[in-house]
């Protein structure tokens, strides 16, 4: 069993965790604008906390598919009040930040765990975390960049590639000085992947758990799910839910998830059902 340590929590990963989103953008692919300020971002904290959350995950920069790059100081004018405020709630605290400016602000107030889509590739992202002694961190695999990453998504394997470059991270990050129980692994549903090559990582995730590493999975109202079920993005809740419980049942310590408390409740289920005896 593992435990994810980060700033202020050691988190118990003995049964799986509910990473709620909390997008600080007027421009996300699901819902962007709800909680463009400081004051419905932390109002929607303070729901999904009463729905069950277990870690709150701040984003205030876009990552769905041609999404603009921001400044640094853009990003974090509007993640700067939330972290304040959202400190205070009692819950781990991330912030989905890929700019190692933006980190090292955040850790400096305090935050518990960096979560970066571009598995600290930015300059100086590694030596932030590495000197911030104990916050987690979430290292994801992405092919390309938000702006091109959906174009034309390629792999001689999907697993293996992501397998691989995960395990480079971990390697880099590891010899920082980044003890290794406060690293998580993301295999980056959506991230420069067709659907084809996202179910391939779902039915074949006990690969990446070879690895030694929890695992966060979203598959939180994602396009693969659309181009599957047909559905738009705001009627994706029952194969979001699906997706969340495929993962935790093939091993998935984390899902990150819009829909908080749905998936509290179906974990709930399946516990007094004895489904996830065992499962992480």
């Amino acid at each position: 069993m593992f435990t994810w340590h980060t700033t202020r929590f050691q988190i118990d990963l003995s049964r799986p965790q509910v990473m709620g989103i909390v997008n600080v953008t007027p421009d996300s692919f699901s819902d962007g604008g709800q909680h463009a300020d400081t004051r419905k971002a932390l109002a929607h904290c303070e729901q999904l906390i009463k729905d069950g959350v277990d870690i709150l995950d701040l984003g205030g920069e876009s990552t769905r598919p041609g999404a603009p790059t921001l400044t640094v100081e853009e990003e974090w004018s509007r993640l700067e009040g939330v972290i304040r405020g959202a400190l205070s709630l009692g819950v781990p605290l991330s912030v989905d930040t890929c700019k190692s400016e933006v980190m090292r602000r955040a850790l400096d107030l305090g935050v518990d765990i960096i979560n970066d889509i571009r598995g600290l590739e930015d300059v100086g992202a590694v030596e932030v975390v590495a000197n911030h002694g104990s916050c987690g961190v979430c290292l994801m695999h992405m092919q390309g960049d938000p702006a091109t990453m959906q174009l034309r998504p390629s792999y001689p394997d999907v697993v293996t590639e992501v397998k691989a470059y995960l395990a480079q991270r971990v390697a880099v990050v590891r010899e920082a000085g980044v003890d290794p129980a406060r690293i998580t692994l993301d295999p980056g549903i959506g991230f420069g992947k067709t659907p084809e090559h996202n179910f391939q990582l779902l039915r074949e995730q006990a690969a990446l758990l070879e690895l030694g590493y929890p695992l966060l999975v979203g598959w939180s109202r994602k396009s693969s799910l659309g181009a599957l079920t047909g559905r738009p993005v705001g009627q994706r809740l029952a194969a979001s839910l699906s997706a969340a419980l495929a993962g935790v049942q093939r091993g998935a310590h984390i899902v990150r998830v819009h829909d908080v408390a749905e998936t509290v409740d179906a974990l709930k289920v399946w516990k007094a059902a004895g489904l996830l005896d065992g499962v992480v």
